[in-house]
């Protein structure tokens, strides 16, 4: 009987492919050891010891996450180095907001066809935003499914861990009177990109269009990635008493998800001429005629985090978010109420 020879690379799976990806994101990966990495990348499973990394009592906390829609923009450009920061950030500035100090990560690289080149920027990419947060790549998964994804199209997963010490969990303590201290975002970041294209296609512009508000191209400046803020959170919560809440401003913007950090009974009003709202956002509003209410429930709009501290700690964390580079803007106080209360004008 006649065999007719087929191999999975003839079925569109390059296994020599994804093992030379390997090899060369084994650096970057290196690069992201902490206290507590056990084993490089290739194995079944990744192994890490929480007693090496420091903990006593831990408490682990799992966050997953992706990128949306801004993949789109990343993979029509061909400028995809930024996303894997994109990834990394949505995992761990989630991890930090339950006062957890992210560890490690894993990420879900999915293509239909492997390209050596875009795959292994995507992952130093995940490398760098690892680096960044003091959290350590130990493991993923790249799969190449012929017939899933059209073209150079792509998806990404991530998944991360993080630890505390029994009883150190966020948010705790949240009381009348607390300030309400906005760390500035780098732009969009990663939520509402499905409206963002919208605009841009409202807007008639193309990717490569200068971009209206700044320098480079529009793609360039719309594909900024995600400000990581786990550095200076994690200062300020080994200073102890500083930090009552962290609330992570992703889609549902400030007047969504600035409650899921708030006790009942308390709710946060927000002075909205503390903060210039930054060029892309006015660009975005004027192009789509966005109302400001729905600035407000989709976007950033300037604000990546939130932090809630006691009036006579406001100092302490401010130093500790400017130490990590953060620019830090009182923007309100928690009050009598619930939800999110607005004052001034989103200008």
């Amino acid at each position: 009987m006649t065999k007719n020879g087929l191999t999975y690379a003839d079925a569109g799976v390059d296994i020599d492919a994804g093992n030379a990806l390997i090899d060369r994101i084994k650096p970057a990966a290196a690069a992201t050891n902490r206290p507590g990495t056990m084993a490089g990348l290739g194995g079944f499973g990744a192994l890490f010891d929480l007693k090496a990394a420091g903990f006593k009592d831990p408490i682990l906390v799992a966050a997953t996450d992706g990128v949306g829609t801004k993949l789109k923009i990343a993979i029509e450009t061909g400028n995809v180095d930024g996303v894997g920061i994109d990834l990394v950030a949505m995992c761990v500035n989630d991890l930090i907001c339950q006062g957890a100090e992210p560890l490690f990560f894993l990420d879900y690289f999915a293509t239909g066809k492997l390209e050596l080149d875009h795959a292994t920027a995507v992952i130093n990419g995940i490398a760098a935003g690892c680096e960044r947060s003091g959290c350590a790549l130990i493991g993923g998964e790249t799969a190449e499914m012929p017939g899933m994804y059209a073209g150079g199209d792509f998806d990404l997963a991530g998944f991360s861990v993080g630890a505390m010490e029994r009883g150190a969990h966020l948010p705790a303590g949240v009381s009348k009177g607390d300030v309400l201290l906005g760390l500035a975002s780098d732009g969009v970041h990663s939520n509402g990109y499905s409206l963002v294209r919208k605009i841009v296609d409202l807007s008639g512009l193309g990717w490569d269009a200068p971009c209206p508000w700044g320098e480079g191209t529009l793609g360039q400046a719309l594909l900024t990635p995600t400000k990581l803020y786990v550095k200076g959170a994690v200062q300020a919560i080994r200073e102890g008493g500083v930090l009552h809440a962290l609330a992570h401003i992703t889609g549902g913007g400030l007047t969504e998800n600035l409650p899921r950090a708030l006790p009942d009974g308390l709710g946060a009003e927000i002075d909205l001429d503390a903060w210039a709202l930054p060029p892309v956002f006015k660009w975005l509003a004027d192009t789509g005629g966005i109302a400001t209410a729905e600035m407000l429930k989709t976007f950033n709009s300037g604000i990546g985090m939130i932090a809630i501290v006691p009036a006579d700690k406001v100092d302490v964390a401010t130093y500790c978010f400017a130490e990590d580079g953060h620019e830090v803007i009182q923007v309100g106080r928690i009050v009598d109420g619930q939800g999110v209360t607005y004052r001034g004008t989103l200008k």
